[in-house]
């Protein structure tokens, strides 16, 4: 089984996303011995921005590139070759200002590629990165579930489902620490008692 885990937290110490993420690889991982992990920090190897250059890179063809635009676009071939590797996919995931880091977002802009990940048909488009599962580590400072102001929660749904990784989609929340010590207490061990019952 290969594992994937993306952390976003621009912390590099005392993000409950990451703490939530390592919880739920480390429980996928117990008692197997064919588990392979890969562990990309977006925070201490940020990915570039999608920005004007990267675009003309990516819409000129393979063989007219430049050797920087070439350089470009291996960056992102490499995110998507190791989401395509995957069987299971752990996203860290704060909320920042309502929505997901922007060192998330451009992880996002970097893997979503039409023909190759997702791809346009009569009835609209139709995701390519079928068959694997995720878990989402959902970190906030305020209370968002169930709620008009969880906007991250609906942006990470539409997009998963956009790239065809809609089928196993479990979310682990952990909300409430800008509430003060004992509500971080309650949010983590709701968040760990989400991760015993839904990693199997």
């Amino acid at each position: 089984m290969k594992i994937l885990q993306i952390n976003s937290s621009a912390r590099s110490q005392g993000s409950e996303s990451t703490r939530i993420a390592d919880a739920i690889v480390a429980k996928l991982s117990a008692e197997r011995n064919d588990v392979q992990i890969t562990r990309r920090d977006l925070a201490v190897q940020p990915h570039p921005m999608l920005d004007e250059a990267a675009l003309g890179a990516l819409f000129t063809p393979a063989d007219q590139r430049t050797a920087e635009q070439a350089a470009r676009v291996a960056l992102d071939d490499a995110l998507i070759a190791e989401v395509q590797a995957a069987d299971v996919l752990v996203i860290g995931a704060p909320t920042y200002n309502f929505g997901v880091t922007v060192q998330l977002k451009a992880w996002f802009d970097a893997i979503a590629r039409a023909g190759v990940t997702f791809k346009y048909s009569p009835t609209g488009p139709v995701g390519l990165l079928n068959g694997k599962k995720v878990f989402v580590a959902l970190s906030r400072g305020g209370l968002h579930k169930d709620s008009p102001t969880d906007t991250q929660h609906m942006h990470l749904s539409m997009f998963l489902k956009f790239l065809g990784l809609d089928d196993n989609v479990q979310y682990v929340f952990s909300e409430g620490h800008g509430m003060g010590a004992e509500m971080v207490a309650k949010a983590q061990a709701a968040a760990n008692d989400q991760i015993a019952t839904i990693v199997a």
